[in-house]
């Protein structure tokens, strides 16, 4: 099978995984662990990780997730979604120039707010962490009224994957959502697809 997908689904995975998935891709998943999880990642026992030398082969940098494509090897969750909209095309990707550069602009937008949203998730000072997500939700719920509800043309894509998974980390923060129509009625349109369930099915099933 020529697309191999890196990383268990209890990390950025989900990220390609799900827009493989809405793509209808046929893929391996290749379950790699995060190497803290497991108390000694060098044992000869140990499960494939981020530390093992068959990953770090793959991605150097022993982070998940990566991806190799038939030779091609990227990493990093937001670029190996794109990559995979971007080639195989569908609906689910940028139409043009300048759909791109929007996904990508949602894409880096998403990233600076990745760290409170983990803080929410994580329970690390959540309240101070939802504070400060205030303002960019107000920025993004103004963005999804102008746009009909996505990100891109009116339409679901690559983008709103790659965001609405930033965000899936922040949801228990239900006000910050309650007070943003347009972000609840979004994130609850993305999670209702059958692709994400299926992906969150499979999230489920992992050792937690």
């Amino acid at each position: 099978m020529p697309l191999k997908l890196y990383g268990v689904l209890r990390s950025r995975a989900t990220r390609p995984v799900w827009t493989a998935m809405e793509l209808g891709l046929d893929f391996e998943h290749v379950p790699v662990i995060q190497a803290y999880r497991l108390k000694d990642p060098a044992a000869p026992d140990a499960p494939l990780n981020t530390a093992s030398p068959a990953f770090r082969a793959v991605n150097a940098n022993g982070l998940i997730p990566a991806m190799d494509d038939d030779g091609f090897v990227l990493h990093e969750s937001f670029a190996i979604g794109l990559y995979l909209a971007r080639k195989h095309g569908g609906p689910l990707a940028p139409r043009d120039a300048k759909e791109e550069g929007l996904a990508v602009m949602w894409a880096l937008w998403g990233m600076g707010l990745e760290a409170d949203a983990l803080a929410i998730v994580q329970k690390r000072e959540p309240e101070a962490a939802a504070a400060r997500l205030r303002a960019p939700f107000a920025v993004l719920d103004a963005a999804l009224a102008e746009g009909g509800g996505h990100l891109l043309g009116g339409r679901f894509t690559v983008a709103d994957i790659n965001l609405a998974e930033v965000l899936r980390y922040a949801q228990p923060a239900t006000a910050l959502f309650e007070k943003r129509p347009h972000i609840q009625a979004w994130i609850t349109a993305c999670q209702a697809r059958p692709a994400f369930q299926a992906m969150m099915r499979k999230r489920e099933a992992e050792p937690a």
